[in-house]
């Protein structure tokens, strides 16, 4: 039903914003078949939405002159927010995008016929999303908003970028967008000192300054093209490669397959030595203890070491 309601709210912004629409082209537009364009015509039409359809080459679908669905009151930053939610980019929580998405979506709420408005209200109480990873908390990205801001504003910032081994740069982008993967934020821009496109991993941004300078992206740049073949993954592996061993049994080996980067497994009689990223020390001292008790860290002696120093601190306190 949730997504049938999507769908019926996407055909009033259509039909609202270009005013006369072909069912192929809302068909097309929607990624559905032309029947289904029909049939939520006629849910709206029955809701008591006045949609007029007509045959012939200068037919379509559009609404009654004179109605409108009061769907203009969504201004630009609204049906943004709408469309990062559309393609999974989620931008909820306590920021100014969360506060705008749920304005956008309040709008909605308001525009649809009462039968659907009451919908809306259920699918609010059944559903709840929840962001937040189990046993951690979301990894801060404190210069989202501005960076954002930037990418849609088409203007030149300067950022203070925590790299791999814990050193600092300042570093002068062009910011050409923003790609979302697994719930991290990476920003693709071309890096004035470097002269060349380069990603930047946003949590890792700890200060972005805005400039009155604006920039063009070029004509032939293809943002998806860019982060499909760009040897980013490679790059990842040979700077944020911290390789840990652990030995566990077939059943354990399968949830912390689930959990870490697998490199190698290898199998010596009644164990397995999984090697695993854990990209580095301090990301492995931060994330080791939520496993732990599933296999035994045999490499490397130092992250060894601080997980033995955490067990004991561990039982001294519930001895």
């Amino acid at each position: 039903m949730i997504v049938r309601l999507h769908r019926l709210i996407a055909i009033l912004l259509c039909i609202e914003s270009r005013g006369r629409m072909k069912a192929k082209e809302l068909a097309l537009a929607l990624e559905t078949s032309v029947r289904s364009i029909y049939r939520d015509i006629d849910l709206l039409v029955e809701a008591g939405v006045p949609i007029v359809t007509a045959s012939g080459p200068k037919g379509g679908i559009y609404l009654m002159e004179g109605y409108t669905a009061s769907l203009k009151q969504l201004n630009g930053a609204d049906v943004l927010q709408l469309y990062l939610t559309g393609i999974d980019i989620y931008t909820g929580g306590p920021t100014e995008s969360g506060l705008k998405l749920k304005n956008a979506l309040l709008k909605l709420e308001q525009t649809m016929p009462a039968p659907y408005q009451s919908d809306i209200r259920k699918a609010k109480s059944r559903f709840y999303f929840d962001d937040t990873p189990w046993w951690t908390e979301r990894v801060a990205i404190p210069c989202l908003e501005a960076v954002r801001a930037a990418v849609w504003g088409s203007y030149k910032i300067t950022i203070q970028y925590r790299k791999a081994d814990g050193s600092y740069s300042s570093r002068r982008v062009h910011p050409y967008g923003l790609v979302v993967k697994k719930a991290d934020w990476y920003l693709i821009a071309f890096c004035e000192a470097g002269q060349e496109i380069r990603t930047f991993k946003c949590e890792r941004i700890i200060e972005a300054q805005p400039s009155a300078e604006c920039f063009e992206v070029p004509a032939d740049f293809s943002l998806e093209q860019h982060w499909i073949k760009q040897r980013f993954k490679r790059l990842c592996t040979e700077n944020e490669y911290y390789p840990v061993v652990i030995r566990t049994n077939k059943t354990q080996a399968g949830v912390i397959a689930k959990r870490l980067e697998m490199v190698q497994s290898v199998q010596e009689e009644s164990h397995l030595y999984l090697t695993v990223n854990m990209y580095s020390y301090e990301a492995a001292c931060r994330d080791a203890m939520d496993w732990i008790g599933r296999g035994e860290i045999m490499e490397p002696a130092a992250l060894r070491q601080f997980v033995k120093e955490q067990v004991n601190r561990l039982q001294k306190i519930y001895a």
